[in-house]
């Protein structure tokens, strides 16, 4: 699978009730969503495995990954096309080691303490942020801004999509300081119309 992160959907079980999970990705991945995070902190390995094999059929044809968020057991299980960790949610090496060299397998940095630590030669992005505090997650680090962000983008030794509070009118901002990409949650997730609300974020 190719990799773009020029706009990157992670889910959100509770905003995305209404219209439901999978009805959600697919009309934000119309609107141009070019990656998918499968992510439920609370939800059993059982439930997000079949949830991640319904998204995986939903995406068939698509050329968008699905990602799973966290669970390396899971994203294995389902046959997802990868898993992204944070700093304290498992071993890069050993992700790596089950996920097979095939799958893409990215991290979340925060500081450059982080940065100084990443094991690029296992790792296929990171995720840098929050950019802007969020309400999708409660226990984020101190928000970056678009100052910090850019420092850190600069010091990253591979492709960077930035993450935390980011809406469709921050997508060139994003850009201009060398990020591939936004990833967002609550911008796109639980909206009236995905579909409209992740087009808007490429005529920004």
């Amino acid at each position: 699978m190719r990799l773009d992160l020029s706009l990157y959907l992670v889910t959100d079980p509770r905003l995305c009730t209404e219209r439901g999970l999978v009805e959600t990705v697919v009309a934000a991945v119309r609107g141009g969503v070019t990656l998918v995070q499968l992510r439920d902190k609370h939800a059993s390995d059982g439930v997000l495995i079949d949830q991640a094999r319904r998204l995986k059929a939903a995406l068939a044809g698509s050329k968008v990954p699905l990602i799973v968020n966290d669970r390396l057991a899971v994203a294995v299980e389902s046959g997802a096309d990868g898993l992204h960790i944070g700093q304290d949610d498992g071993d890069v090496a050993e992700a790596r080691a089950a996920l097979g060299e095939a799958a893409i397998l990215g991290l979340s940095v925060q500081t450059h303490e982080q940065m100084a630590r990443v094991d690029a030669d296992r790792l296929d992005y990171l995720g840098l942020g929050p950019v802007f505090a969020t309400p999708s997650k409660h226990d984020h680090a101190e928000p970056l801004g678009f100052a910090g962000l850019a420092s850190l983008v600069a010091a990253s030794p591979l492709p960077a999509v930035a993450i935390g509070g980011l809406k469709a009118e921050h997508a060139t901002a994003v850009r201009d300081v060398g990020a591939q990409g936004a990833a967002v949650v609550s911008a796109i997730c639980g909206q009236p119309d995905p579909e409209a609300t992740a087009r808007a974020f490429f005529t920004k």
